[in-house]
């Protein structure tokens, strides 16, 4: 009998991007006709925002790891963090785990390379657009906005991501940033590089070309976990 893998989703980092995770998980596996295995532990996303913004990166790893471990504990086999930011210190954090980490940032470049893009921005926190996601996308040519949109990006997403939703006008301005870095900078899409922006931008609404980061990795998470057969 084939072993069927157990996903440890280490949510919290926020809780609507987690939800989001979880509905499209069961939903996907859902469509291969199998029930998936799945535990979850809930971080505290000021605590680990605070973390990262003091640049305590081996603490956050610390921080990480616990969770990490008591989904480990909790049985399962390979685990996923459906956030961005905290993958800034995923190598610190796989080696204080005994399980493998379904990379959302290799999904994310992999996502990139398939399509073909040359020339991508960035909607996340100001760590993930300076940073290029923490230099994992440097095989692209990356437009960094102005100062100041890098600066109203950041705050608009902290703020979706904090409350699990955004506003019209919120959503307005997100839309006309990535047409101004689409017309102006040549981006050929925007990669939606925080997981909390699918809350707000979904194929309904979405009306520049995109990268959706989320989707992505649920499919590469789902694909992991699919038992043979399925």
């Amino acid at each position: 009998m084939t072993h069927q893998k157990t996903l440890g989703l280490l949510g919290g980092l926020g809780v609507g991007a987690t939800v989001l995770y979880y509905e499209g998980i069961t939903a996907r596996c859902a469509e291969r006709a199998f029930v998936p295995k799945l535990v979850i532990a809930h971080a505290h996303a000021p605590t680990a925002l605070a973390l990262v913004t003091a640049g305590k990166i081996d603490k956050m790893a610390v921080y990480l790891a616990g969770f990490a471990n008591q989904l480990a504990a909790a049985g399962a086999d390979v685990l996923a963090i459906p956030a961005i930011t905290p993958h800034i210190c995923l190598a610190e954090v796989q080696q204080l785990t005994p399980l493998p980490f379904i990379d959302l940032l290799e999904v994310t470049a992999r996502t990139i390379r398939v399509r073909g893009l040359k020339r991508i921005a960035l909607f996340g926190t100001r760590l993930s657009i300076e940073t290029k996601l923490f230099a994992r996308l440097d095989d692209f040519d990356v437009v960094l906005p102005k100062p100041n949109e890098i600066a109203e990006i950041h705050d608009i997403y902290v703020a979706i991501a904090t409350s699990g939703r955004g506003t019209e006008q919120q959503v307005a301005r997100l839309r006309e940033l990535a047409h101004t870095l689409c017309h102006r900078d040549g981006a050929e899409a925007i990669v939606l590089a925080g997981t909390d922006l699918n809350l707000v931008f979904d194929e309904s609404n979405i009306d520049f070309p995109a990268v959706d980061c989320a989707a992505a990795h649920i499919d590469a998470i789902v694909a992991h976990i699919t038992p043979s057969g399925a």
